[in-house]
């Protein structure tokens, strides 16, 4: 079986195996007990946070370990906030953050800022969304679905001149390296490189106006009550700094191996769009969507023949809606393949993926009934009723009539599904039609298209 979805959670590194169960025999104890065991604890403790801190790029008092990186994202946009209550409770988000700090904003005032079709922000934009109330800024380190690095630096540097802090979630990207930039609060997750799972940092540097929520407690400078699970601690620590030692190598190996993906996938299977910036993007990841392919169904597939990737199609969430993070790019959300390589990924489960890839997308698209090019010219308008029918059945349904009306003839997609708002003026694109808009009609959307070629 090739793992292939590491971008959700690496597996775990041998040096963070290594370091757990030593822990376990060394780590057991109250590490704020002053007796032999609590101080062997204590060392075990500090020299975690030491090595982390060096990792992160702050000093050792400025980090605490929490039960998660989601934990650290909540308690962190929390206590920023908190601590510039006098300012406002505005808070400034990407439209492509990760789903804690989407969930997380909504107890406050939010602006999201848009991104480009590539999935990065503009720094300008986080100017224009400041405000006199403005109290915290967050940005992702690099996006999770597609891998594009955002702009931390440049960000970071006008929210500061605006005396607005940063909140830097940097959980996809701290394997590989440090965050540049003057941020104020960084998170992050040990699972995401190759640490247990159930660790995460949170650090605000000093300077920065911050009040824990919640009970008080005495442990990790008050901000992650509760005692401290001190074998997995050592191990995410232990496992950070062997990553950051291979990151370098490893990464030119990646990006190869990656770019051998988007390369060669648009040539291998038709109709797809390879999503995400090209040039500033993480090492490993690579994600593309292709028409006519139900999400879930193509993941299934690929697992068949022993490949596990991940999506973000609107086809594998309960709620049936597009992902947020190709919604907000514009482009492409069904069939969504997200490649994530892990350390170590070797070229010869890469080549025999893009061997498989061609064949499993054949096979769901033959089973949806996608459609095969038609001569025939009938009327010069037509409607395509696909209201109670999900992704990717709209746009298929569109495919199969639109060589059946003349150029500039139109077809009008009768839809109540979101993700059609999204998917169908990206196969506009992609087949260079035209999208006129959508018009209001009985129980949906009447998506309007005007055939060009």
């Amino acid at each position: 079986m090739s793992y292939f979805d590491a971008a959700s959670s690496a597996p775990l590194h041998p040096v963070a195996r290594q370091a757990l169960l030593a822990s376990l025999d060394e780590g057991w104890a109250d590490p704020s007990r002053l007796y032999r065991e609590g101080r062997r604890a204590r060392l075990l403790l500090d020299a975690a946070r030491e090595a982390a801190a060096e990792a992160v790029g702050c000093r050792p008092d400025e980090l605490a370990f929490t039960s998660s990186g989601t934990r650290a994202v909540h308690d962190g946009i929390a206590g920023a906030l908190a601590g510039r209550r006098r300012v406002g409770r505005h808070l400034i988000v990407s439209a492509v953050e990760h789903s804690s700090v989407l969930h997380s904003a909504e107890l406050f005032e939010v602006t999201e800022v848009p991104v480009s079709r590539t999935g990065a922000v503009s720094p300008q934009s986080y100017v224009d969304a400041l405000r006199p109330d403005t109290a915290l800024a967050c940005l992702q380190s690099a996006n999770h679905e597609v891998g594009t690095v955002q702009p931390v630096a440049e960000v970071a540097a006008v929210c500061r001149q605006a005396g607005v802090p940063l909140l830097v979630d940097a959980a996809q990207s701290l394997g590989w390296g440090p965050v540049e930039g003057e941020w104020s609060l960084l998170t992050a997750s040990a699972h995401k490189w190759g640490g247990p799972s159930g660790v995460g940092l949170l650090a605000v540097r000093k300077g920065v106006r911050f009040s824990p929520q919640g009970p008080v407690d005495e442990r990790e400078s008050g901000r992650a009550p509760g005692f401290e699970n001190l074998p997995a601690i050592v191990a995410a620590a232990a496992s950070l700094r062997a990553v950051r030692a291979e990151a370098a190598q490893e990464a030119v190996r990646l990006r190869e191996l990656t770019a051998r993906i988007r390369a060669r996938v648009p040539r291998l299977v038709p109709d797809v769009d390879v999503v995400g910036d090209p040039e500033k993007r993480l090492p490993g990841i690579v994600t593309f969507s292709c028409l006519y392919v139900d999400g879930e169904t193509l993941l299934h597939e690929l697992d068949r023949e022993g490949f596990s990737v991940s999506s973000g199609s609107s086809c594998t969430s309960s709620t049936l809606t597009p992902s947020h993070v190709l919604k907000a790019m514009g482009v492409l959300s069904e069939g969504n393949v997200r490649v994530s390589l892990p350390f170590g990924a070797v070229s010869e489960e890469v080549d025999r993926f893009l061997e498989v890839l061609p064949g499993a997308v054949a096979a769901v698209r033959e089973k949806l009934g996608a459609p095969t090019p038609s001569a025939v010219v009938r009327e010069d308008s037509l409607v395509v009723d696909a209201l109670g029918k999900r992704c990717p059945i709209p746009v298929i349904e569109l495919a199969k009539v639109i060589g059946d009306v003349p150029v500039g003839g139109t077809v009008r997609v009768l839809s109540d599904d979101e993700a059609a708002r999204l998917d169908i003026p990206a196969w506009c694109e992609m087949r260079e039609q035209e999208y006129v808009g959508e018009e209001p009609a009985d129980n949906g959307t009447a998506y309007v298209i005007r055939r060009i070629s």
